[in-house]
This record gives C-alpha cells, structure tokens and sequence, in this order.
C-alpha cells in the first residue's frame, strides 16, 4: 500500500533528543533537560480540583465543537485583563491545543499550493503541518541584528500568509507593536493571511507581549494552556479568528475534531482562576533566565539574541560546529545534558545552532550549567 507525498513530513529532531536522553536514564544516569519546551511544574491545583469535582457529578461526554461557553467567555476576558480588548467571545474557538488550532487555520486559510512564509528559526510543525496539507512553507531567513524575527521588507510577494510568533520559539524574542503593526500591514497590502502563534504569552520578563489583537481583527490567533498555564499534555489550547469566519471554523472543527477533550476543558476553566501559583512558575523561569543569561557565555554559547519571554535561549554554535546534532548527542553523552540541535528550526543554517530550554527547575538550570562549561572547557572551546 503506497503513501501520500503529504505523509513525507520531516521528523521532530527534539523528540528524538528526548527519547535519547530517556535511554540514557533507563541505563541508570542522570540527565539534565534541557531539550523540551515543557514546564517542570504540574497543572495548576485548581485544575485538578476543577476537574476532580466534574468527574464526580456526571459523565464527561461531548461538548459543542466550539468549546464550552464558559470557557470561551473566560477566555475572552483574559484579553481584558492582559491586551484591554473588549473581545466577543464567540470568536474565541477552543481548540485541541494549538497543534488543532494551526490545522483548523491552516485548512480554513490557504488552498492547496498556497505559499506561507515564516521565519527561520522557527517552530518545526508550521512546517511540516503546512507541507502535510500540500501547502508550500516559505523560509524567511531572520538575522541575529533582528532578534531572530522577520521584518516587513523582507516579506516575499507572492505569498497567501505569514506566521509570526511572539514570544518566539526557538528563540524566546518578541515583537513590539511597531513591528508586529509592520509585518500586519505587509500582509494586508499582499492580501495575505496573517497567523499570530502567541502561545507563550504570559511567560515575559521584561516588556509584556503584544497581542495582534490589539493591532487589528483581521488575523487568526493561536495559543494554548500548555505554556504559561502547565498543562502541556492536556492538549488543550484556543483560537480567535474574525466573526465572519467563525461558522466556516466550526464546521471544520466539527468534522476533524468532533470537539476539544471535556475533561481538558473543565481543567482549563479552573486553571484560569491560578494566578497565584502561576506568577510563582513565573518567578522561576525569571530567576532560570537570568543564569543562563551569566552561565551560557561563560561556557562559550555567546552568540545569543538574549530571550525577552518564553524560556529558550538560541545559540549560535557555528564557531564551533556545522554539524549541531553531532555536538547535542556528544554532550549528551559526556555531559547529561540533553540540548536540541537547530535542524528542526532551520533547516539551512541549523546546523550551527543549539537551543536550550530553561524551563525546569532552577537546581537542573545551575547544574546544567555547571556541566556545559566542564564539557566545553574539557573539549578545549573555553580556557
């Protein structure tokens, strides 16, 4: 039985570096992690709590396609409180995480053959989630100077959509409203779609994120409770798309999804009510920020554009190396820390740059550190 051409989608380099780093923990060592973009902490307790009490009082069966009322109104008003958008909630789509989403947007945005750019470095599965819908990915290749994200004069023209994220992942840069007001006011003037993935929103340091919201309503949104909210398996993430496209996601919705898993909903719901032990997941990641920020050059990863939100550094290894998968499984093996080489965000210069996640608990953060700098003073790069 033949496969589609569709199929022919690239691996996820990060998951195998995981499964790597899990072996070498089954062998019986101790591995640092800093390969995953995945919060150490669990989902918030009033999640857990919100859900436990659900599980009591009825079965947890289908909900309407576009999500439970509630939460899409209490997602609306996370808007309020962080963007000062009056947002409808009945443009706020949940989704089964933002994985769902991008598939929904990507579907109800682009036909077959379309042209999408995106910036290089960036996220893998635009990639591979566009090529698998025979949609073709256009590599807009950033520059260090730019904070690792595209600029409007470098938009191609004869593209149907863009996709920008915001914190960035790998990256962890963000754009400010002059940018971001440039790259929508690219896209308008092309008619292109433009694709905001602001999942990593609420994880900022020193500026708060911009949401495209508050540019314009003429873009789809993307984000997710796996980020700041710690609920990375639970798959459970949103969309806000214009009100005149709402009906056209449903039906899409409807038919891949049915709807988002109920029981990841009601998590949701009550995780939203966690600011508390959220901020507090927030003041680790500040506090992990600042080491890597003072330990990575120290251990001779200088070549950073330093991470405004999100928790990854980028680093430019190119000095070092071409052959960045070589160089994570080598420290891997000599160090115990598990990094992740760049070929999953670009694809042409990849292969000189390592991301490190600093999403784990600072004591992994200070010794992960610790060990990246006798790896690389043994391997003769620092003195």
């Amino acid at each position: 039985m033949r496969l589609s051409r569709r199929s022919e989608v690239d691996a996820f380099i990060v998951m195998d570096v995981m499964e790597a780093a899990a072996q070498a923990e089954a062998a019986g060592r101790h591995i640092i992690h800093m390969e995953v973009g995945q919060p150490g902490t669990a989902a918030p307790k009033g999640a857990r709590a919100a859900l436990a009490m659900a599980m009591e009082e009825g079965a947890l069966g289908y909900t309407v396609a576009l999500g439970l009322p509630a939460l899409r109104s209490r997602i609306a008003g996370l808007y309020g409180e962080r963007h000062n958008i009056d947002l409808d909630p009945g443009r706020v789509i949940v989704t089964s995480g933002s994985s769902a989403g991008f598939l929904l947007a990507f579907t109800a945005l682009f036909d077959a053959g379309d042209r999408v750019a995106l910036g290089a470095p960036g996220y893998p599965s635009y990639r591979q989630i566009l090529r698998a819908l025979s949609l073709q990915p256009v590599d807009i290749e950033t520059r260090i100077e730019d904070r690792y994200q595209p600029v409007a004069g470098d938009l191609p023209s004869n593209i149907r959509g863009l996709i920008v994220a915001s914190p960035a992942n790998p990256s962890g840069t963000m754009l400010d409203q002059s940018a971001l007001s440039s790259l929508i006011e690219a896209c308008h003037a092309r008619d292109a779609a433009f694709v905001s993935d602001e999942i990593y929103h609420g994880i900022e340091y020193e500026q708060r994120a911009v949401s495209a919201l508050e540019i314009t309503d003429e873009a789809y949104v993307i984000n997710s409770f796996s980020k700041y909210f710690s609920m990375t398996g639970w798959r459970i993430g949103w969309m806000v798309v214009p009100e005149d496209h709402v009906r056209s996601v449903e039906r899409l919705a409807q038919n891949m999804f049915i709807c988002p898993p109920h029981a990841s909903q009601v998590a949701a719901l009550g995780a939203m009510e966690c600011d508390a032990e959220l901020q507090a997941n927030l003041t680790v990641y500040a506090a992990n920020r600042a080491l890597m920020l003072e330990g990575l050059p120290r251990a001779g990863f200088d070549r950073i554009a330093p991470p405004d939100g999100a928790f990854y550094v980028y680093a430019d290894v190119s000095g070092i190396t071409d052959d960045a998968h070589t160089l994570a499984r080598d420290i891997l093996d000599k160090a115990g820390v598990a990094v992740t080489p760049g070929l999953d965000f670009d694809k042409a210069r990849g292969g000189g740059t390592l991301r490190f996640s600093y999403a784990r608990a600072t004591a992994d953060i200070e010794g992960g550190l610790s060990r990246l700098q006798q790896y690389m003073r043994a391997a003769g790069h620092i003195s």
